[in-house]
C-alpha cells in the first residue's frame, strides 16, 4: 500500500507508537522502528542530558527513523530539548498541548518532519497554515492526556477534509487491526497507538499496570482531571481503580474534582521518591507500593487489548491483519 505518511517519515508500516510519557523508552522505540513503524520517545519529563543519552543509544541500536515528542505546556524547557533533538539527528518531532509556531523554523531548517496533535478540524487547519507536515487527529477515546472533545470516527474525516494533501494520523481508541482499517477507511494515512504499546514487553510500565489494561473493558477507561498533580487542570483518561472509586462521582467529567486522601503517599519511584495519590506519575517497572491506585493511563481501546507481546512482533502482526481486514472487506462489498 502506498502511503504519503511512510514516504515522509521513511518508514514501511504506517503505525506510530505514541510517546507514552515515561513508559516510552529506548527498548520500545527501537523495537517499533526496527519493525518498520515509527518509534517515539517522550522528552518533556526528561533532562536534556538524559534525552541526549537515550537518543544516542537508539542510534547505536537502529538505523531506522524515530521521533521525539515535546509537550508545549512548558515551552521554555522544550526549546532546550529541541536543541538536543536537532543536534543528535532525530527524524521527526511531534508537538502536543500548545502552539508549535515558535519551533517550526528550527525544525524546517534542520530537515526534520513536524507533527502536531489536534482535537478539532479548526486546530488542524491552523496547524497546516503554520506549516506542520503531519497532523495527528486525537479522538476523545484516547488514553493519557486528551486535547479535544470529538470522537475519533467523527474527527478524522473532518480533519482530512480541511488539510488538503497533508497526511492525517488517527489517534484514540485504536487497539487492533480492525481499528487501523477503519481509520484508513476514514481517510487517515496512518495510526497513532498508545495503550496498545503500553501492553508490550518493552514498555517501561509496571507489570500490574500492563495486566490491568488486559482486564479492562472500554467502560473502565475514565475521562477525568483527578490525576493532575504535576500537570494542573489537564484532562486525561485513566483506568478505573481504587483511587477513582475513592473520589466517587466527582471522578468523571471535566468539572472540579473532590480528592479524598490527597497527599497520601501510595508508593515510591525506583529512586525512592514518594508518589502521592492523584499524582500524574505513571507506575514504572521499578515503582513500589500500591501500584493499582496510581495513574493508569489508557484509552477505550483497552477493550480489545488481550495479550502482551513484543513490540516488534505486534507491529508486524497488526499490519498483516489490517491488510487481511481490508482485503476481506473489498471481497465482500466490491
Amino acid at each position: 500500500m502506498e502511503s504519503t505518511l511512510c514516504d515522509l517519515l521513511g518508514i514501511e508500516i504506517p503505525i506510530i507508537q505514541a510517546p507514552i510519557g515515561n513508559l516510552s523508552c529506548v527498548d520500545l522505540t527501537v523495537a517499533v522502528s526496527d519493525a518498520g513503524g515509527l518509534g517515539m520517545m517522550a522528552a518533556s519529563w526528561r533532562t536534556p542530558e538524559e534525552l541526549r543519552r537515550m537518543i544516542r543509544e537508539i542510534h547505536e541500536r537502529t538505523d531506522r527513523p524515530f521521533g521525539v515528542n515535546l509537550v508545549l505546556q512548558w515551552p521554555e524547557a522544550q526549546h532546550k530539548l529541541l536543541t538536543v533533538c536537532l543536534e543528535e539527528g532525530v527524524s521527526a518531532i511531534s508537538f502536543f498541548w500548545g502552539d508549535p509556531a515558535p519551533f517550526l523554523k528550527r525544525i524546517d531548517d534542520g530537515g526534520v518532519r513536524s507533527m502536531l496533535t489536534v482535537g478539532s478540524s479548526e486546530d488542524a487547519r491552523a496547524a497546516v497554515d503554520k506549516g506542520i507536515d503531519i497532523v495527528v487527529a486525537q479522538g476523545f477515546e484516547a488514553g493519557g492526556h486528551v486535547w479535544g472533545n470529538v470522537s475519533t470516527m467523527a474527527l478524522v474525516p473532518s480533519v482530512v477534509d480541511v488539510v488538503g494533501s497533508v497526511p492525517v494520523v488517527a489517534a484514540g481508541g485504536i487497539g487492533d487491526s480492525r481499528g487501523i482499517a477503519a481509520a484508513l477507511a476514514l481517510g487517515a494515512a496512518g495510526v497513532w497507538m498508545g495503550s496498545r504499546f503500553v501492553a508490550t514487553i518493552e514498555a517501561s510500565a509496571h507489570q500490574v499496570y500492563k495486566e490491568a489494561i488486559l482486564r479492562a473493558s472500554a467502560d473502565d477507561a475514565v475521562y477525568t482531571r483527578l490525576f493532575d498533580l504535576g500537570w494542573p487542570g489537564a484532562p486525561h483518561r485513566v483506568l478505573r481503580n481504587s483511587t477513582v472509586e475513592l473520589a466517587g462521582p466527582s471522578a468523571g467529567g471535566s468539572g472540579l474534582q473532590v480528592r479524598p486522601g490527597e497527599g497520601e503517599i501510595v508508593g515510591h519511584t525506583e529512586e525512592g521518591a514518594p508518589i502521592t495519590r492523584y499524582s500524574d506519575a505513571e507506575p514504572l517497572d521499578g515503582t513500589t507500593g500500591d501500584i493499582e491506585s496510581m495513574s493508569l493511563y489508557a484509552g477505550q481501546s483497552c477493550g480489545v487489548i488481550n495479550h502482551i507481546s513484543t513490540a516488534s512482533a505486534l507491529v508486524v502482526e497488526l499490519w498483516q491483519e489490517t491488510r487481511h481486514v481490508l482485503e476481506s472487506a473489498s471481497e465482500v462489498f466490491l
